[in-house]
């Protein structure tokens, strides 16, 4: 990651996504470290959030689908995302 302040970083959008063929996938974020709070702890495996709806979509144990990628559970609860 790049070392740049939060103040120079983009504006963390409301959905965002780590996978590249997502609509919801902001390149200029991920440029910076990213962290997510769920429920008041911090996560690491999210792969996709929206604050506004209040989700987050996290990998299902090993279990992933017939093109290899893992598969997502929607976890609701509070959501915030910030760069640390």
């Amino acid at each position: 990651m790049t070392d740049t302040t939060p103040a120079q970083a983009p504006a963390l959008p409301d959905h965002l996504s780590i996978d590249p063929r997502s609509p919801h996938h902001v390149a200029e974020v991920f440029q910076h470290d990213i962290g997510i709070r769920f429920n008041d702890k911090e996560r690491f495996d999210v792969e996709e959030y929206c604050i506004s709806e209040g989700w987050v979509k996290v990998p299902a144990g090993k279990k992933v689908d017939r093109k290899g990628r893992p598969l997502l559970i929607k976890l609701k609860g509070k959501v915030e995302a910030f760069y640390k």
